[in-house]
């Protein structure tokens, strides 16, 4: 079975929804994010709500909702929050992973740099190949659920398979007509 890793700045909009869609269609797939620390909108721009990774999404909810229940329900941030709740404890930091991952998708392209970075640092200590997949997503809640269902596509494409090293060209090109407006980058790495 193929193991996915999908991972945004905070693990909260982006790597969520795409987690959620392809644990529901059956696949091992875990979500990360590469940030220092977990933000989140707040009252103002700038006033963001931040977090330390590991604070528990539920936690996250009822502060809020306590806070504003106006403000976070309009954003669409209770929302989000109670879906991520209902698929993991808390948002997980990509530097603090174990893997190995046979195909890692990121939504970002400082997180893509964030991630090969973090693996190359690591030293290899599998010697496990490993695809890294950038989608770009803009992080809002309509562009992570269409990135989550083009995410969905791509992974499936993979699954079909039945030699990824050898096939993943041509995935990405498929990928790319199909879906011109999430541009792709891709690296193979070693964990």
């Amino acid at each position: 079975m193929v193991a996915y890793a999908v991972i945004c700045a905070s693990n909260q909009n982006r790597s969520m929804e795409a987690h959620n869609v392809l644990r529901n269609n059956g696949y091992n797939v875990e979500s990360y994010g590469t940030g220092s620390m977990v933000r989140l909108p707040g009252p103002a721009i700038d006033k963001p709500n931040i977090y330390p990774f590991g604070t528990p999404y539920d936690q996250v909810y009822k502060e809020l909702k306590e806070r504003d229940p106006t403000l976070y329900t309009k954003n669409g941030l209770l929302s989000m929050l109670n879906r991520n709740r209902s698929i993991k404890d808390a948002p997980q930091r990509w530097q603090e992973a174990k893997g190995p991952y046979d195909v890692i998708i990121t939504c970002e392209e400082r997180c893509f740099d964030a991630v090969i970075e973090d693996i190359y640092n690591r030293g290899q200590i599998y010697n496990a190949r490993t695809h890294v997949i950038n989608v770009e997503i803009k992080d809002n809640h309509d562009e992570a659920t269409l990135g989550g269902q083009a995410i969905l596509e791509l992974v499936t494409m993979v699954e079909e398979s039945t030699d990824i090293d050898a096939d993943m060209s041509n995935i990405i090109q498929k990928f790319e007509v199909a879906h011109p407006s999430f541009p792709l980058l891709h690296t193979v790495t070693y964990f």
